[in-house]
């Protein structure tokens, strides 16, 4: 892996690569923090609140926001304050409590007022997430670190995702009653490469957590092969490309962290007022303004680009493609958010490393469609993995 590492970084200076794919804190008295600070590890829970109505889900019982310590993924040491919500079923719990998923979620920006926590559910969300709290699972969803906390949201950093959500599980175990360590960890989009990433991360960060498996769909994968694949690709586009949009974020991201980041070297005169927006905008309305500018990478970037941005670009690599439980991967035929390649190369790769992996490609279906139509197989999945059956693996996927 340090190979690779190593190996990606030098494309990335080389000019060779190109992107495709893409608190309140509730603190102790002064007199007994130093007592206190022995104690703070990750997980440790700092306030806990009600979460309005109208931001939980429909037929939910308990719901929560939870403010939480976690380590800070950017530097890998510290602790961090993160908000996530808790939201368990209507009912009493099962003998031993609900089991978890583990929700990692979707690109939503950078601005704290963006963090999923303070915001209703999307409808594609609310419905999907209904269904698996109808499987009888509670669900947790961190807003990872940086995201309606303090600091800067570094926009796809994997360890930053992956910490994010392992802690906030245990602050969940933790502290809300009713729920069993028996865990999911599902994602879409950004939160399926968080998703993967926490899977690859806990044996060694989370080894006390039990998780049974993991689904991820829409999932981002960054190979050299593949970025050097993508390399002509936008050379000559024309229109609006949404992975522009990703681009906008992860620079963002990399601007909170890296103090000599300038703008400057990564984007056009027509892309530095996208830039510039991306640190407050949310995704949808960023998209409606990068889609009526008719950005992409033709007009909005600069040749070399990468080189500016290799910090944050050798932050989406997975620690491992070697998961310890199976993983499932749902990729759209015509998703143009994550490309199918990058989905599948990930696929690919995983599989290598001797992951089981049972991967579906949805026939005419984009990025957002495949969220909910791989439900019935994701359910099936589920079922095998949480009664400990075997899952039929399946490295290379045709349309269904």
């Amino acid at each position: 892996m340090k190979e690779f590492r190593h190996s990606f970084k030098r494309a990335f200076l080389a000019g060779t690569s190109l992107l495709a794919g893409l608190g309140f804190a509730l603190l102790p008295p002064a007199s007994q923090a130093a007592s206190t600070q022995a104690a703070k590890k990750p997980g440790t829970l700092t306030a806990s609140a009600p979460l309005p109505a109208a931001l939980t889900l429909p037929e939910a019982g308990r719901s929560l926001r939870l403010t939480y310590l976690s380590t800070n993924g950017v530097t890998g040491k510290g602790l961090v304050p993160v908000t996530e919500e808790v939201i368990l079923p209507a009912g009493n719990p099962p003998e031993g409590g609900w089991p978890i998923v583990a929700w990692a979620h979707g690109t939503t920006g950078v601005a704290d007022h963006c963090a999923p926590s303070c915001n209703p559910w999307s409808e594609r969300n609310r419905t999907y997430l209904s269904a698996w709290m109808k499987r009888g699972f509670a669900v947790v969803g961190t807003d990872y670190q940086g995201l309606g906390t303090s600091g800067t949201h570094a926009y796809l950093n994997t360890r930053v995702e992956a910490y994010s959500v392992l802690d906030g599980v245990r602050a969940a175990l933790a502290s809300v009653q009713g729920l069993q360590n028996k865990i999911m960890i599902v994602g879409q989009s950004q939160g399926g490469g968080a998703a993967f990433a926490s899977a690859a991360y806990a044996p060694d960060y989370a080894p006390d957590l039990n998780i049974r498996g993991t689904v991820a769909t829409g999932v981002p994968y960054v190979s050299q092969e593949l970025l050097q694949h993508m390399a002509t690709s936008g050379a000559h586009e024309t229109g609006f490309n949404p992975v522009i949009v990703y681009t906008l974020y992860l620079a963002q991201g990399q601007s909170g962290y890296d103090p000599s980041f300038k703008p400057e070297s990564v984007f056009t005169d027509k892309g530095l007022p996208a830039y510039r927006a991306a640190a407050d905008l949310c995704v949808h309305p960023l998209t409606d303004k990068a889609r009526a500018e008719g950005l992409n990478f033709s007009n909005a970037v600069k040749p070399g680009y990468q080189k500016a941005l290799a910090p944050a670009l050798e932050a989406m690599l997975y620690p491992t493609m070697k998961l310890k439980q199976p993983l499932f991967v749902g990729t759209g035929e015509v998703d143009q958010d994550v490309p199918p390649p990058l989905q599948l190369g990930l696929v690919k790769a995983a599989c290598a490393a001797g992951t089981i992996v049972q991967a579906h490609i949805y026939k005419g279906l984009n990025h957002d469609q495949t969220v909910n139509a791989s439900l019935p197989d994701s359910a099936a999945f589920t079922k095998a993995v949480m009664t400990d059956q075997p899952v039929p693996s399946n490295c290379t996927p045709t349309p269904e």
